[in-house]
């Protein structure tokens, strides 16, 4: 899974977060995006720790960097925010500062 984000310049230069998809989520990523979110709690949460893979572990983002990243995957980011933090992939601050909390982490294998 590669990811290559250069966020606070404002620039996502790559991202291949939904290479190699299991079959159940391929019907909701369309051309490396998020097309429609799964109704079922169990592939939802399958799409959403690849989605969590964008985001470092140990590293704190301010909201406009977690807005892009998650702009570029899904047309309503602002529900795949949430989405991520009701599950406990992200967790946030009052003043709006977000770090990653929960999923798998790829090792590189």
């Amino acid at each position: 899974m590669r990811r290559n984000l250069t966020l606070g310049s404002g620039i996502i230069a790559s991202m291949n977060l939904f290479g190699d998809l299991p079959s159940q989520l391929r019907p909701f990523v369309r051309d490396g995006r998020i097309s429609a979110m799964p109704a079922k709690r169990t592939a939802r949460l399958l799409l959403l720790d690849r989605v969590a893979q964008a985001f470092e572990p140990g590293r704190r983002y301010p909201e406009l960097a977690v807005n892009e990243v998650l702009k570029a995957l899904y047309s309503d980011h602002a529900a795949l925010r949430r989405y991520l933090v009701d599950e406990d992939l992200l967790s946030r601050t009052p003043d709006g500062t977000y770090w990653r909390s929960g999923g798998t982490v790829p090792t590189g294998d």
